[in-house]
């Protein structure tokens, strides 16, 4: 197996924390447990997504300030916040309030447009103004402009015995440097690179310019950092599906396969009127899925990913594929595991 040419520097993984809506307690101290077997294997960064008005966790914000309290040195991200469901100043002071309690390791990423199902769920969400609501662009920069520090209002000082800062309370210096936006289009690349944020690239892109998923999203990632101040050393993180079967047991292998076989069709062309891609699941042995990473365009221009949990397994099948991706995938790809913990 040939060796990449520079090793992976960053592992993550991404999880989407289901639950039991007749338990829910369960299916969170799950999501927990497997953050800290993540920061016990030595992975660099865990990351959750959002669910909204499902049975996945809704806010990844507040179970991450729970993980921010049993861990002490995996980097928590969001992958990703549809910005559609909040308001860019609350979050802001969520983000803020999170990042310091958790020392400087919250990772947010981010995107935009209105939210999943928008005609079914305004009236509850927006229910005066969702005619009017911006679910551009505009609203990653109001986000920034608060995590960064800038005025969100005019007035600031002493009333009575109250003090009004006219920025974002708490203000955390380093969070604006690890902001992420998660884009699956050439336009979504240039935009993150241009606002000076990281890029998430996930399994899922545009058809816009190919119906190669590989190219399709090399040409984001390269879009990216030549619009970005930082140039090839601005970051990119690339989150595909890897199975790991190493220590799996047969009953495991079998249902991984099925699994990915069930979701291959997908893959083949362009989904729906956006003409979404999907990435193919991989799954096999570590040394199997390196070959295939070190084979994939995009893979070989980055040296961080976040590697997605499959959305229906059990607790114990991720236990062993975490395992695996830490004790065997990593190390075929030239990652090492942190040990130290954040200052």
């Amino acid at each position: 197996m040939p060796l990449p040419e520079r090793p992976l520097r960053k592992l993550g993984f991404l999880t989407i924390g289901l639950f039991d809506e007749a338990d829910p307690g369960r299916g969170h101290r799950s999501t927990l447990e497997i953050i800290e077997l993540g920061e016990q294997l030595g992975f660099d960064s865990a990351w959750v997504r959002h669910r909204h008005l499902q049975f996945g966790v809704s806010s990844p914000v507040a179970l991450l300030a729970a993980a921010s309290q049993r861990t002490q040195r995996i980097e928590l991200g969001t992958a990703v916040t549809p910005l559609g469901w909040e308001n860019p100043l609350r979050l802001a002071e969520d983000l803020a309030t999170v990042d310091i309690l958790s020392g400087g390791r919250l990772n947010p990423g981010v995107s935009v447009g209105p939210p999943m199902h928008f005609d079914q769920v305004k009236d509850a969400l927006y229910p005066d103004t969702a005619e009017a609501e911006d679910f551009s662009y505009q609203r990653v920069r109001r986000l920034l402009d608060g995590v960064r520090g800038e005025p969100v209002t005019a007035f600031r000082g002493v009333e009575g015995f109250e003090v009004f800062s006219d920025r974002v309370q708490p203000h955390s210096p380093g969070l604006s440097a690890r902001m992420w936006y998660g884009g699956a289009s050439l336009r979504s690349a240039q935009w993150a690179g241009e606002n000076g944020m990281n890029f998430l690239t996930s399994s899922v892109v545009k058809a816009e310019e190919s119906e190669d998923f590989a190219e399709i999203q090399l040409s984001h990632v390269r879009a990216f950092r030549a619009a970005h101040p930082a140039g090839a050393a601005a970051r990119v993180s690339q989150g595909l599906v890897v199975i790991p079967t190493d220590s799996a047991t047969p009953e495991q292998r079998a249902r991984y396969t099925a699994y990915a076989e069930k979701r291959t069709p997908r893959t083949a062309v362009p989904q729906g009127p956006a003409r979404m891609m999907f990435a193919l699941d991989l799954v096999g042995t570590s040394e199997q899925i390196a070959e295939r990473l070190y084979a994939h365009a995009a893979f070989r221009e980055i040296d961080e990913v976040a590697f997605a949990l499959p959305f229906t397994f059990d607790h114990d099948d991720y236990v062993q594929i975490l395992t695996d991706i830490a004790g065997r995938l990593g190390p075929a790809l030239g990652w090492r595991p942190g040990i130290q913990p954040v200052r």
